[in-house]
């Protein structure tokens, strides 16, 4: 299985999982938390078939990459994208953030291209800025996110289990749209999560990505759902239109968080509209 090494914790090297399927012009695909690479199953299917290259992998702390204690920041976690298309010699790439995975996105652009990154994608994504202050009126409350992290504190499994009903809509779950063995499966993967990485990825939520995007030059599409309970579409995708005004954005109506999956026709489809 490849392995890219991209820094030591003690005498153990820090080595992230990843996948390199299919020839074409490169499209990275991010993952969200507390998932992997594996939650891209159904967009990976859709660009190997459209004759693209992808490429998946675990962020660290999560599937089967290394669990270091540190390193829950976006610069770190930008930092790892960043050697991973270093190291594939990556060239005309688009990356595709999912939620959490829309961070690394942002931060890549705004401290890391050098030219290797020439489309970008935010789906249910965290930007442009999540935590609430005089700055960033449009934000949510950090009380929120606090007591996200006592709950995993207290029970991660518990609170896991609640987390991924609302993260694909309770009103899909158990239907034709998500199967109760689809959210067994994704349970599991969260649940072999990194404590640490799985509490400290928490506050790298609340990471201000503004200024990261306002300089972006590459084409950018933003898709969210209607139904996104996870991260609401008033607080993250609407807000992106005014930041970055040559964005394109695509709303999928009663899309869910976990719409990737659950909307996979629509989401494929304008993410491949996008990539040609």
């Amino acid at each position: 299985m490849p392995y890219l090494t991209v820094g030591k914790e003690n005498a153990s090297s820090i080595d992230i999982y990843y996948e390199d399927r299919g020839t074409g012009k490169p499209v990275v695909l991010i993952h969200g938390w507390p998932l992997s690479g594996g939650s891209w199953e159904k967009q990976s299917a859709a660009l190997l078939a459209a004759g693209y290259r992808v490429i998946t992998y675990d962020r660290r702390g999560f599937g089967r990459s290394a669990a270091p204690v540190d390193g829950y920041n976006y610069d770190t976690l930008a930092g790892d994208l960043s050697k991973l298309l270093e190291f594939l010699d990556l060239q005309d790439a688009a990356i595709v953030g999912f939620s959490m995975g829309g961070g690394e996105v942002a931060r890549y652009l705004g401290k890391y291209n050098q030219g290797r990154v020439t489309k970008a994608v935010l789906m249910s994504a965290v930007t442009p800025a999540l935590r609430k202050d005089g700055n960033n009126p449009e934000g949510v409350d950090p009380k929120v996110f606090d007591d996200i992290k006592v709950q995993i504190e207290k029970d991660r499994y518990v609170f896991l289990a609640g987390f991924l009903k609302n993260f694909y809509s309770k009103k899909l779950v158990g239907g034709t749209d998500i199967s109760d063995e689809a959210i067994h499966a994704s349970f599991n993967v969260g649940a072999s999560s990194s404590y640490q990485a799985m509490l400290n990825c928490v506050d790298a939520w609340l990471e201000d990505f503004r200024d990261d995007l306002k300089g972006t030059t590459v084409p950018l599409l933003v898709i969210h759902g209607t139904d996104d309970q996870i991260l609401s579409i008033d607080h993250t995708g609407a807000r992106m239109k005014m930041l970055v005004p040559g964005c394109q954005y695509v709303v999928i109506e009663g899309g869910p968080h976990g719409l990737n999956w659950t909307h996979a026709t629509e989401v494929n489809k304008a993410l491949l509209t996008f990539l040609k």
